[in-house]
């Protein structure tokens, strides 16, 4: 990355009097994103911060020297200044280290600078090792959300979007724990097309019974904001990103891996269903991974709240998606009453997925629609996919994708299965799940009026994905 020309910076230091829009000394913030740093306001022009005392900002409190990174980090590692230049005021990170700073994912350089922008994230010596994220409080722009939300949480980047509306990362304050906080309006609760009735009541009842969940493989709801407009549901946050796009990358899980990964899923669907609640939306991009590594925790996320969208809008949802889609809900058009078998049929796709690189049904096929593939059940497992993979998964793929729900095996019988008899991958499971302890937390923790409850129906559309069967030779991941 190039030097900034010199000549753009004039000569003099900015002054905290040429903005007078500015409603304190602070002009930035930095968040923490690693457990050894700390939340800083940025009211001075210029900063430095390193491994050596004489810092602004020393890497020296026990936590930092304890990281595995510690001695990979320059006595000054990095600067940031604010400074007038011909086009404004700018924000500038100066690479200071040997090993690298990172912005965003991309190295500075030793030398030299480079300009830092609201939301950027600062990586130290690798550039997975996160510090810091940047918000510029002068292009901050909070002033839309009610103060029940900004006394407790400052609100930054999206995370995304979907029919119900976005995710952005927050940091509560004090601590600056990290969460993800799902913003839903709400004139999205509302039942009836144009003779719209509001469930804002309904939904905090839901949403409730699903903050007492309590298992490591579910995403934790930690808080709900009920204001007059907007519910705030403030939940944990994962970063290892989605089981597709994981997918994706390495074409195909091996099958212990798969096995271990698809374990944790089944035990957290089965607690679900031992509260009566029935997801109704699982697929990857709903399961979310821990870490980056291969062998981690898995959490099931996406209680969308989109039961409460009006019928219409759903089944057009369902009618994009139709992937996971149990063979009942596309026989009924949506609008049938289903049992919690759904989740089964659903993760038995997701299984094929993970062990063939592939799904199980392909709108490519030219004899057969997509909607007849799977209301018939007409899968396949070709050989030069599966010739790797045991009797013993495939067997388990079937009785979960049973066309008939009442002969569909439950997931407390799919625990018993024959492929999950092995202790050493149940060893590797309990200790992702409970690695103080390494032993099982006990029974489930007993939820309020314990009723069924339908989850679900996504934040939108899913990436497309082609595929082939027969006729069609599949390809080894999922194209989006």
């Amino acid at each position: 990355m190039a030097t900034l020309p010199t000549q753009d910076v004039m000569d003099g230091e900015y002054s905290e009097e040429d903005e007078s829009s500015q409603e304190s000394s602070a002009w930035g913030r930095l968040f923490p994103l690693g457990e050894s740093f700390i939340a800083l306001d940025l009211s001075k022009e210029e900063y430095s911060f390193g491994r050596g005392d004489n810092c602004d900002v020393p890497f020296s409190n026990n936590g930092a020297k304890k990281h595995q990174c510690f001695q990979a980090y320059s006595k000054v590692h990095f600067k940031i200044s604010r400074q007038l230049t011909t086009t404004g005021v700018h924000v500038f990170l100066e690479d200071m280290s040997s090993n690298g700073t990172f912005v965003n994912g991309e190295k500075v350089g030793k030398g030299c600078k480079q300009v830092i922008n609201n939301n950027d994230e600062i990586a130290l010596a690798l550039k997975k090792n996160k510090a810091f994220m940047y918000m510029d409080l002068s292009s901050a722009n909070d002033s839309d959300l009610p103060a029940e939300i900004k006394e407790k949480y400052t609100l930054t980047k999206t995370l995304g979007r979907g029919a119900c509306g976005e995710v952005r990362l927050g940091f509560s304050k004090g601590s600056c724990e990290r969460f993800a906080v799902k913003i839903i309006t709400k004139k999205k609760f509302s039942t009836g097309g144009k003779h719209a009735v509001n469930l804002s009541k309904q939904v905090m009842s839901e949403v409730k019974i699903l903050k007492a969940l309590k298992h490591p493989c579910i995403i934790g709801i930690e808080d709900v904001i009920d204001t007059p407009e907007v519910l705030f549901i403030v939940l944990e946050l994962v970063e290892g990103g989605e089981l597709f796009d994981k997918v994706v990358s390495l074409s195909q899980y091996d099958e212990p891996t798969a096995k271990l990964l698809f374990y944790q899923m089944v035990l957290a669907c089965k607690y679900l269903h031992d509260q009566g609640i029935t997801h109704r939306d699982l697929k990857p991009e709903n399961i979310l991974l821990s870490t980056d590594d291969k062998e981690t925790l898995i959490k099931i996320t996406d209680f969308g709240l989109s039961k409460f969208v009006d019928a219409g809008s759903m089944m057009k949802t369902f009618c994009g998606t139709p992937t996971y889609l149990a063979p009942e809900i596309l026989i009924t058009a949506g609008t049938g009453t289903y049992t919690k078998a759904i989740d089964a049929w659903s993760l038995g796709v997701i299984l094929f997925i993970c062990l063939a690189g592939y799904p199980p049904f392909s709108d490519e096929r030219k004899d057969m629609d997509l909607p007849k593939q799977i209301m018939g059940g007409h899968y396949t497992f070709p050989k030069q996919y599966w010739k790797g993979i045991s009797e013993d998964a495939i067997d388990l793929i079937k009785k979960l994708m049973t066309v008939d729900a009442k002969k569909r095996i439950t997931l407390a019988d799919a625990l018993t299965h024959p492929w999950f008899k092995d202790e050493e991958m149940k060893e590797k499971a309990q200790a992702l799940m409970y690695p103080d302890t390494g032993s099982s937390m006990g029974p489930p923790v007993s939820v309020p009026k314990k009723r069924s409850i339908e989850v679900g129906a996504g934040e939108g559309p899913s990436p497309k994905r082609k595929t082939s069967q027969d006729t069609v030779s599949p390809p080894k991941t999922p194209s989006v």
